[in-house]
């Protein structure tokens, strides 16, 4: 059994391999961002299809519809924070909680089809504004509400590691 890294630490995320998905956001290129949104989009639609995509595996584990959600609103979220390091210097991000936004967005009841539409949609809208990052604009920052601080690039890696690790919490193969 894998030992996960302090989760309240996200640099590890930057550093090494994830234990538990394989992702290694280190040896990540920020340039293939754009296809690994699409192509993971693309595996979305397949996930969302299935019978059970709205049943939870137990009381605890969000459902492929909840997670499908999440990476929806993920997609958004990371895409106002990279267009926020890009039109501002050093901006500090509004506080996201993925629980109250979960609550808030009534994931629970949310219907597969038109989730899978919307990843779809939100994860290419994402992907054509990273297509046109570049040069210097990789090294822009910016800070979470925590103080954490990000620049483009290792923000867009942290977001490809969390965009693959969700894939691999509903099994995505």
């Amino acid at each position: 059994m894998a030992i996960v890294p302090d989760t309240k630490d996200w640099t590890w995320t930057l550093e090494r391999a994830c234990p538990e998905c394989g992702f290694d956001a280190s040896e990540a290129s920020v340039e293939v961002a754009p296809e690994l949104l699409r192509q993971q989009a693309s595996r979305w639609t397949r996930v969302l299809s299935r019978p059970q995509a709205a049943e939870r595996p137990d009381e605890m584990t969000w459902s492929p519809v909840e997670y499908g959600c999440h990476v929806r609103d993920v997609c958004d979220v990371f895409s106002g924070r990279v267009r926020a390091m890009l039109t501002e210097d050093d901006p500090t991000f509004a506080d996201w909680n993925q629980d109250a936004a979960a609550i808030a967005g009534n994931y629970a009841d949310a219907e597969p089809e038109a989730v899978a539409a919307e990843l779809v949609s939100a994860a290419e809208s994402f992907a054509r504004e990273l297509e046109e990052v570049s040069g210097d604009q990789w090294r822009r920052a910016g800070l979470r509400s925590n103080g954490s601080a990000f620049t483009v690039e290792s923000l867009v890696r942290y977001f490809m590691h969390d965009l693959v690790h969700h894939g691999w919490d509903v099994r995505m193969d």
